[in-house]
């Protein structure tokens, strides 16, 4: 048997409001569900569903996404204008740059390029 990746699912207050973020950055359109579920189809990745949960988000996230662009300095400026929030300067050695950013849930990605 080989499994195969889905979807992501990230835990938040607000899904309707916080796949509009991820739709808006990634592309795709966001679908609202029963149940306070939304998800958004991001073209040539596994689907990202939003649940509804009570409690607040907790210290580090333990998963991360990483997403490729070529800017990563523009990328992050377009998330900050979407409601984003970067932790510190982006970062760049052998392996390329990246910047760390929070989604305005919290949640914890990077943009990243070679």
């Amino acid at each position: 048997m080989r499994a195969h990746l889905r979807q992501i699912v990230v835990d938040c207050h607000d899904p309707r409001a916080l796949v509009q973020f991820w739709a808006r950055l990634l592309g795709g359109d966001p679908v609202d569900r029963d149940r306070g579920w939304s998800h958004v189809e991001v073209p040539g990745f596994a689907r990202l569903a939003f649940q509804p949960v009570p409690e607040e988000k907790a210290g580090k996230n333990r998963l991360h996404l990483d997403i490729a662009v070529e800017d990563v300095g523009a990328a992050a400026a377009e998330a900050v204008r979407l409601g984003a929030v970067p932790l510190g300067p982006a970062v760049t050695d052998d392996q390329g740059s990246f910047r760390s950013m929070r989604d305005p849930e919290g949640n914890e990605f990077c943009f990243v390029s070679e």
